[in-house]
């Protein structure tokens, strides 16, 4: 019984860290730790800037998170603001990433205090 309920434990252990290891990543760009999907911004993104993408918010501040991404090998920071700030992936210029806090709801118009994490990328 012991050795069942282990290999029950390691197996679940296993699916959830290979779970987390594959929502860590969107086209090549680390997902903030911790950041859920939004998927109502991401669907109104996509159909803005007729790309794909993908929208997380989290409700770390925005310093902690630009220092993340600013940490990331793979990224290029385009411009920073006290709101914000634009990553570009050094080898693919089509993928981008936006940091934002406050930003505004596209949907209802109202600024949201989370921090928005945005990966675009290009057709």
């Amino acid at each position: 019984m012991r050795m069942r309920t282990l290999a029950g434990v390691l197996t679940t252990a296993f699916l959830a860290v290979a779970t987390l290891a594959f929502a860590q990543d969107k086209f090549g760009v680390a997902v903030y730790p911790g950041a859920k999907p939004d998927t109502a911004t991401s669907d109104a993104v996509k159909k803005m800037m007729n790309s794909e993408a993908e929208c997380y918010r989290t409700t770390d501040s925005l310093d902690k998170v630009m220092a993340f991404y600013k940490k990331q090998s793979n990224l290029a920071a385009k411009g920073t603001t006290d709101d914000g700030g634009m990553f570009e992936k050094k080898d693919d210029p089509k993928v981008s990433l936006t940091v934002q806090n406050p930003w505004m709801d596209m949907t209802t118009g109202k600024m949201v205090k989370d921090t928005l994490i945005t990966i675009v990328k290009q057709q």
